[in-house]
């Protein structure tokens, strides 16, 4: 390793235990984490419930997974309206994120542009 790796390496460490300024570029970090996280959580959990929707419906037309619930004389057409369900709810997921993340960045744009403009005049 020669004597700029070290130097770099050294540098990185260091920086990882010196205490951070509250400064704009943090606060830039912080505003758009809060603009993306509510909508990127919303469509993990919403589309991993209707992923799991859709399933229980194909299990139920698939499988003889019907017998065991009791239902083995409608386990086709039930199967098959309980996954369309959870198809459109996958397909819907996708606007519904976007709708919310787009009232998130419309409810915080103003002070993320000030900022952004003021980072990128410094230099």
């Amino acid at each position: 390793m020669n004597r700029n790796d070290k130097k770099f390496t050294a540098e990185s460490i260091r920086s990882q235990y010196m205490p951070r300024e509250a400064g704009d570029l943090e606060e830039l970090r912080a505003l758009d984490k809060k603009v993306k996280t509510p909508a990127n959580v919303f469509a993990y959990i919403f589309g991993s419930i209707s992923a799991i929707i859709m399933g229980s419906g194909m299990s139920l037309v698939m499988t003889n997974i019907a017998d065991t619930l009791g239902i083995s004389a409608n386990a086709m057409p039930i199967g098959i309206v309980i996954g369309c369900i959870g198809l459109v709810l996958a397909i819907v997921n996708y606007p519904i994120y976007n709708a919310i993340l787009n009232s998130r960045k419309k409810k915080f744009s103003k002070r993320i542009i000030e900022l952004s403009n003021k980072i990128v005049n410094e230099d």
